[in-house]
């Protein structure tokens, strides 16, 4: 079988790569459950603090490969959003350590909604974010419909969802669709050195506060309140946290373990 996604180890990130330049990777079925693999292997394992998801090539995602969808024989809409991208946002959104996706080019489509699933979202500055479901006459799917109008509003989600209309990385930069942008030739090494200082945080700490955002999305203030509460006392009992403190008293830099 093809390798459409490749995974490397560099000092405690798990670097997950798009592999299918020649379609811009364009997700087809085993490509979709070599990405549901590579999460839960990157989740699974002890050595990787946090996650960087990227591709190869000057694109990061086309979305669905249409093709794959039309031809006679393949699978229906219906399981293609059911297992292969609900799949793949679920394990992103829930995998246990930081996920920053590295956008270094254009995004459509269901390869915009993977990259904004992200827990931080980098860019090259050419790169481009595109909604292109309206162009063919369907909805947003893997899950842009929930995490599009709580990073940039309603208004404006609709009129791209409506529009298709593409959005720069400046653009996404200003309205908070993304962290931010760097110059292209520059770009892997940014991301990379990006992810490898979250890497060496207190990871436990920072997946409990995954843990508390994703809550906040659907709590009302009273459970959230409860939630931070009980998320504080997980974070309180931490071996980073005991290491936090230590090294502000002994005025040193921490060395945490994401324990």
């Amino acid at each position: 079988m093809a390798e459409y996604i490749t995974t490397s180890v560099d000092e405690g990130v798990c670097i997950i790569t798009l592999n299918r330049p020649d379609k811009y990777h364009s997700f087809i079925k085993p490509m979709a459950f070599q990405l549901q693999d590579a999460l839960d292997r990157a989740a699974e394992d002890s050595a990787v603090r946090a996650v960087l998801l990227t591709a190869t090539g000057k694109a990061f995602c086309a979305g669905q490969d249409l093709k794959e969808a039309t031809e006679e024989g393949g699978p229906e809409l219906t399981s293609i959003v059911s297992e292969h991208y609900n799949p793949i946002i679920l394990k992103m959104r829930n995998l246990p350590k930081p996920l920053i996706v590295g956008v270094n080019g254009v995004a459509a489509g269901a390869g915009a909604n993977i990259a904004l699933a992200g827990d931080i979202v980098l860019a090259t500055e050419s790169a481009s974010f595109i909604q292109a479901f309206s162009k063919i006459g369907l909805i947003p799917d893997s899950g842009g419909t929930f995490m599009l109008p709580r990073l940039i509003g309603l208004q404006r989600a609709t009129a791209l969802m409506m529009t298709a209309d593409p959005v720069s990385a400046a653009e996404a930069v200003e309205m908070g669709m993304i962290y931010k942008a760097f110059p292209d030739d520059s770009f892997a090494a940014e991301a990379l050195a990006f992810t490898k200082r979250i890497a060496k945080m207190p990871t436990k700490g920072l997946i409990l506060t995954k843990k508390a955002l994703n809550k906040s999305l659907t709590n009302n203030l009273e459970t959230q309140l409860q939630c931070e509460d009980d998320l504080q006392t997980q974070a309180g009992n931490t071996h980073d946290f005991a290491e936090g403190v230590r090294a502000f008293i002994e005025k040193r830099t921490p060395k945490f373990e994401g324990k």
